[in-house]
């Protein structure tokens, strides 16, 4: 009785009061920490935009949360397998009974880390190609305009600028951007695909080479060029792109996707445009030289054309003979002149005879007879072509009454079905005349086949040759022989005896030509 009573007064919670009251509890105990730890089961952005994972060592794993709008302002994103010290504060989450941070500021656990994070993120790049030499573009020679992406502020455009004047005056266009902080990998990004973009719609011109530009500064300083969203930029760039991050031992992840990597933005001045005073010493020199050797390529053709010119004939001579031809057809160019106007003028009066108005006037009245004639045949032919006709109408108006087409369409069904019935018997009795005679043929040519005199118990003999042997007499002692019968063939040789005496063969023997085979052996 007395343990019953101890149970019914001990205080009742709800679920929701125990949550709450841990929830208390945890977070005046903690309020904000500092974690140290590996990120594990981290799979990006949830779809309302928060991050969901844990962070964990050899002993023991906390679960973490990043909310949206701090997600966003993190310099450092979580990734999986990255050690971070994480700035937050620990809660419980009622909802499944387990405790977690919420995180605030997140850190790589050193430069270590962040090498380790570098090192990572460049064999993933390097993976998809975006590092391939063979993606990589030729600069321009002598570009017209050069874009510099950097900070307008800084001493490094003020040296681009400077060592772009030293050597060859080019047009510069400037994209200001941040170098550092959270926010400068997506604006270097933003502003090559801008200079892609551009065009003269814009207002801004398209230049012919970017220059990516930064001072030098420590890893984390210089962690902005080592942006995913800079990488695909760069190597997704139609123009040429020179990379000038840092100094000569400063490396980032925009230098392999770069076309060319500068040791310093002054050295990626003087990769993009040449020394004009070399070039114009340059030009100069070459300028001389194309004029000595036209020069002398002139002289050399002189040369040429005069040695050509004193083997050509003389002028006299060339013209000599067309002279002479010229003077033989002047020479019979009148008598010519004289049978053509004679030919000319013949046609002439035969033609005059035809036109006079004599000849007009009988070729009117025999085309006009025959007008008439014409016109006369063609109104009888219209009155007779219409009597047809009308005929022909009334034949066919009668034959299409009702009476007449019923009459018409049993007449021709009786028709059809004679016919049809002559035809089944015309079919069967031609069918069964070509089976009888198919069979005659073939006893027919069972009889004359030389293997039905086989069956009977004959053999048929050939030479050498394949020739039949028709008589004993031709058969040589010695020689070889076929012997057909009718299950199968057999050789033999001849022997000497008195029923057969070897005969000598004659000299030559025409060939007689085989008869194709049509399927039935012949005898002889």
């Amino acid at each position: 009785m007395s343990e019953q009573s101890d149970v019914t007064n001990v205080s009742e919670f709800t679920v929701s009061e125990v949550s709450q009251a841990v929830k208390r509890t945890v977070e005046d105990a903690f309020g904000y920490v500092r974690v140290r730890g590996e990120i594990s089961g981290f799979r990006g952005q949830h779809g309302s935009g928060h991050a969901y994972f844990a962070m964990k060592d050899e002993k023991a794993r906390l679960e973490a949360v990043i909310w949206r709008g701090v997600y966003n302002r993190l310099k450092v994103k979580p990734e999986e397998g990255l050690e971070v010290i994480a700035t937050g504060k620990i809660t419980t989450y009622p909802g499944s009974s387990k405790y977690q941070i919420v995180i605030e500021a997140l850190e790589p656990a050193g430069v270590g880390a962040l090498m380790a994070l570098l090192e990572e993120r460049k064999k993933k790049l390097a993976a998809e190609g975006l590092f391939d030499p063979a993606r990589k573009q030729l600069l321009p020679y002598l570009p017209r305009t050069i874009g510099v992406i950097t900070s307008p502020t800084g001493a490094v455009i003020r040296d681009i600028i400077h060592r772009l004047s030293d050597r060859f005056p080019s047009h510069v266009l400037v994209w200001p951007v941040r170098v550092q902080g959270e926010t400068s990998g997506r604006e270097v990004a933003q502003a090559i695909t801008g200079f892609n973009s551009a065009n003269e719609l814009t207002g801004v011109p398209k230049p012919d080479l970017i220059i990516v530009a930064r001072g030098g500064g420590s890893l984390e300083d210089l962690w902005g060029f080592n942006d995913e969203a800079i990488v695909r930029a760069a190597a997704n760039s139609d123009i040429p792109i020179i990379s000038a991050v840092g100094h000569e031992t400063d490396w980032t992840l925009i230098d392999y996707a770069a076309d060319v990597r500068a040791p310093t933005p002054t050295g990626a001045a003087e990769m993009a445009v040449p020394v004009r005073l070399d070039l114009l010493a340059t030009i100069d020199d070459l300028d001389k030289r194309n004029r000595g050797a036209v020069t002398r390529n002139v002289q050399n053709m002189r040369n040429v054309l005069n040695g050509l010119s004193r083997a050509l004939p003389n002028r006299e001579q060339l013209l000599a003979l067309h002279r002479q031809r010229l003077d033989e057809a002047s020479s019979r160019l009148p008598r010519a002149l004289s049978v053509m106007m004679r030919d000319v003028s013949n046609r002439l009066a035969t033609v005059r005879a035809k036109l006079s108005p004599r000849a007009l006037e009988q070729q009117s009245q025999v085309l006009k007879s025959r007008l008439l004639v014409l016109d006369n045949k063609l109104i009888g032919g219209l009155q007779n072509r219409a009597v047809s006709g009308r005929q022909l109408l009334n034949t066919v108006s009668a034959r299409l009454k009702p009476d007449g087409l019923n009459y018409k369409i049993a007449e021709r069904r009786q028709v059809i079905a004679r016919l049809s019935e002559l035809s089944s018997r015309a079919i069967s009795q031609s069918l069964e005349k070509h089976k009888t005679k198919v069979e005659q043929q073939a006893a027919l040519l069972n009889l004359v086949s030389y293997q039905g005199v086989l069956s009977r118990g004959f053999a048929l003999v050939r030479d050498g040759a394949g020739e039949p042997v028709r008589s004993a007499n031709t058969m040589a002692a010695g020689e070889s022989y076929n012997v057909q019968f009718a299950d199968g063939n057999r050789q033999v040789t001849a022997q000497e005896g008195d029923a057969a005496k070897p005969v000598p063969k004659p000299l030559s023997k025409p060939k007689r030509e085989k008869p194709k085979d049509s399927g039935q052996g012949q005898l002889f």
